[in-house]
């Protein structure tokens, strides 16, 4: 295919409720929409997922902006490109920078399934038709406020329930929730607030029958996440420490952890995506897809690369109405049951909200 021209809207996607982890506080998802205009009409979305200031990765808006606009789009304009994969290739001499090249990479595939009327879903080599969803749920004022929030989505249909979690707010909090809902799937999420000297804290988790605790240590360590998985029963999942199919070998010979989070937008895309799902299930590793508090564009990819075999458990694909009462794209992404039903239409199978995209954009570049 042959990229003839570009847009990348700057957004300010309005929550419907500030969303707390154990660095920050969010009100928008200030993010970038991706437009790729192929010579034969055809039109392919994505979204940069890099946050407006770098508190997850060393990523943020505006630098992605800056790099996709004078370096990588210029880059691909130039070429013709027969598979999406190739711009792993064409940008090798940009270090990481990863959410940048996932935006591309994302935008491409749409395009790609869109030439082969096929659903996205498809052409990534999906098995399933319907997806298992989970919520996130950031971290709360009390023990009290949490159980109440968790009661909400329990009795809404989702079964695995996420909790943000930071020193302080951890133990007693998850505990509240455990005691009222003895059979519920939960999990914890740290965002690395914690550090190996905390080892004992953390090891009275392992009372509270978690399916895994996140990214508990840095987020570029993988060394100490294998001395604390030593001493927990249960199992560590990481996520920030998984960048590349190389961080997730590691993992598994060091025996780092049990669980993959693979988020698109962190390892560079569907592409870096699908290698690691596929390494993590020839090791017996478990995925699930993670969320960057997407819009309905981002979220619509995540649905279709959840859809390979190697992803077991619940993913962070909850309903578009979870986070914002006005998205992007139409119809809304929702729940059936515990499920959200994968689309048939070529590419991500949702249309873009053009009026509502229109009302979030603060500047558009084009090229």
């Amino acid at each position: 295919m042959k990229i003839t021209n570009y847009k990348v809207y700057e957004i300010d996607l309005p929550l419907r409720k500030p969303f707390t982890t154990s660095f920050a506080t969010i009100k928008y998802k200030k993010t970038l929409i991706l437009e790729l205009v192929t010579s034969r009409g055809l039109k392919g979305y994505s979204e940069c997922s890099a946050f407006d200031i770098p508190f997850y990765s060393e990523e943020f808006r505006a630098g992605a902006l800056a790099l996709l606009t004078e370096q990588l789009l210029p880059q691909l304009l130039k070429v013709e490109i027969k598979h999406p994969d190739e711009i792993y290739s064409l940008f090798a001499y940009v270090r990481r920078n990863n959410m940048a090249k996932a935006a591309i990479n994302c935008a491409l595939w749409d395009l790609y399934a869109k030439e082969q009327s096929l659903p996205l879903f498809k052409v990534l080599g999906g098995v399933k038709n319907k997806v298992e969803v989970g919520v996130s749920i950031g971290v709360q004022e009390s023990p009290e406020a949490l159980v109440e929030v968790v009661r909400g989505y329990i009795e809404a249909g989702y079964r695995r329930i996420k909790m943000k979690i930071k020193p302080g707010s951890d133990y007693d909090y998850l505990k509240a929730v455990r005691t009222e809902f003895p059979q519920a799937m939960l999990m914890a999420d740290a965002n690395s607030a914690y550090r190996l000297k905390d080892a004992e804290l953390l090891k009275r988790l392992d009372d509270l029958d978690l399916i895994m605790i996140e990214q508990p240590l840095e987020p570029g360590d993988i060394v100490d996440h294998a001395r604390l998985q030593a001493q927990l029963k249960t199992p560590i999942c990481l996520d920030e420490s998984i960048v590349s199919l190389d961080d997730a070998r590691k993992m598994v010979e060091l025996g780092a952890g049990k669980i993959i989070n693979i988020k698109v937008a962190r390892v560079g895309g569907f592409g870096a995506a699908k290698q690691i799902q596929a390494y993590a299930g020839q090791h017996g590793i478990q995925c699930w897809c993670g969320g960057m508090l997407d819009s309905g564009i981002a979220r619509a990819g995540n649905l279709a690369i959840a859809t390979l075999a190697n992803y077991t458990l619940p993913n962070d694909i909850a309903a578009c109405e979870r986070y914002y009462a006005e998205d992007i794209i139409s119809p809304l992404i929702k729940l059936d049951g515990t499920y959200v039903n994968v689309p048939t239409e070529p590419g991500l199978g949702y249309e873009v909200d053009y009026v509502n995209l229109k009302k979030f954009t603060k500047a558009v570049y084009e090229g």
